[in-house]
């Protein structure tokens, strides 16, 4: 389905990047794997190359627009093409807005937004270079397109990332390059886990308790969180000729979560989610 295709993700060491690569690598694609961890580069490069495909793992800090602008030339002149490129690094620290510096900000706009801005920016030229066209998938939130208390200019970013999504579809269109953007919610990724830095090492990651998983699956309707590796299936398609009359669409991979959004205020005084409970439970 991707086979002779180039794809480059950023953030592609672990989580949502990860399970896209190895899931279009088992479909035929070739990986750049864009990322500021070198162990999970090199990791996740590895089981590309265990699919019979080709990987180029770049240690990338996407804060940096040069070293992506490097990592996507760099994916040129190894495979001399680039069709696919996944938006997918991002970071978010939860804390209240008037709580949070300027510094802090900055950050949160440089990770989530300005690195997909720099990285379009440099591969979409490369796509429409000789006629082919391509496919980019952002990894936005359902965040961009609701309140998001404690997070509010991660959510702002997101929310920008799915206008630009839709920007972009209209102006890449005349060379077939396709945008769209999926927005997940409750995902299980390394860093929820608390594996931040380092190898993926699922054997340290946190265990919720029984009390914290309950309480998730109260506000998620498929009542579970969702898998990295379903986003990566869904990455997967958006990339292939499969979608190739889609552009432009914003995609919820949510557990129902933004079909049935809603912030209140808990008993303490804390923003939250609804927790209304089945009859059964």
């Amino acid at each position: 389905m991707l086979t002779g295709k180039a794809a480059l993700i950023t953030g592609g060491g672990g989580g949502i990047g990860r399970a896209c690569a190895l899931r279009m690598a088992e479909l035929g694609a070739d990986i750049v794997i864009a990322d500021i961890v070198s162990e999970r580069c090199a990791e996740v490069a590895a089981s590309v190359e265990a699919f019979g495909r080709k990987a180029l793992a770049i240690q990338t800090d996407v804060m940096d627009t040069d070293q992506i602008r490097t990592a996507i030339a760099s994916a040129d002149e190894a495979f001399g093409r680039l069709d696919i490129l996944i938006n997918n690094a991002g970071g978010v620290a939860y804390k209240s807005f008037l709580g949070q510096s300027e510094r802090s900000w900055r950050r949160h706009i440089d990770i989530n937004f300005v690195s997909m801005l720099a990285a379009t920016h440099a591969a979409a030229p490369i796509m429409a270079r000789e006629g082919r066209g391509g496919s980019i998938v952002n990894v936005a939130s359902i965040e961009g397109m609701r309140a998001g208390p404690n997070v509010g200019v991660y959510a702002a970013c997101k929310a920008a990332m799915v206008s630009f999504t839709k920007t972009m579809a209209l102006e890449l269109s005349e060379d077939q390059i396709r945008v769209n953007c999926i927005a997940p919610d409750h995902t299980v990724t390394p860093g929820g886990r608390g594996n931040r830095a380092g190898p993926v090492d699922q054997s340290k990651w946190r265990v919720p308790t029984p009390d914290e998983d309950d309480r998730m699956c109260r506000v998620i309707p498929l009542l579970r969180e969702g898998d990295a590796e379903e986003c990566g299936d869904l990455v997967a398609f958006l990339s292939s000729d499969m979608a190739s009359y889609i552009t432009g669409a914003i995609i919820p991979i949510d557990g129902g979560t933004s079909a049935a959004m809603g912030w209140v205020r808990g008993s303490r005084g804390q923003w939250t989610q609804m927790e209304g409970q089945r009859p059964d439970r």
